[in-house]
């Protein structure tokens, strides 16, 4: 597998909805993302190993919005067309080259705005599934990732909530 190859583009197109995940349509990722965002599906992937710990990732700095900042293991849209579980499943592969069985724990829809460069406006679905490893990282996603204990990530979070995405704080706190 090509770890280095980009698999995100702004032309792409994601889900418009309403806020109980009724189809309106389709837009460009970069005109979601623009001003305050217009709301659209979206995941988050928390992997855990089996002691528990969750797989931590350092956005690639390539990326538009909170690139450099750390987030939960995986996390992207669905494209027209696409079902959350093929959506899912490409991005496991995409980003840290592996496969698992995902649980939906949760929806919820959240906006937040990165500087003057754009917004997240998402309904956002939550899954957690368990992989101990080896991860294949790919570069233009992602630049670093560990595994933290729960307790060891309260406390980051405590400590240093700018150099987490804003999403990732929500869901983790719901998932605690």
């Amino acid at each position: 597998m090509d770890n280095h190859r980009v698999v995100s583009f702004e032309d792409e197109l994601l889900i418009l909805v309403d806020g109980n995940d009724r189809e309106l349509g389709a837009m460009s990722k970069e005109d979601c993302h623009r001003g305050d965002g217009i709301l659209h599906r979206a995941f988050s992937i928390f992997i855990f190993n089996t002691d528990g710990d969750l797989l931590l990732q350092k956005r690639s700095t390539d990326k538009k919005l909170w690139g450099g900042y750390w987030s939960n293991s995986v996390c992207s849209h669905p494209r027209k067309g696409e079902s959350y579980r093929s959506a899912t499943s490409r991005r496991l592969k995409d980003e840290l080259g592996i496969s698992t069985e995902l649980e939906c724990k949760f929806r919820f829809q959240y906006q937040a705005k990165f500087r003057d460069i754009g917004s997240e406006n998402e309904l956002c679905s939550v899954y957690t599934g368990i992989h101990n490893g080896p991860f294949h990282i790919n570069p233009t996603e992602i630049s670093e990732i560990y595994f933290i204990s729960p307790d060891e990530l309260d406390h980051r979070i405590s400590q240093s909530p700018d150099e987490l995405t804003p999403w990732f704080k929500l869901e983790w706190e719901r998932l605690r």
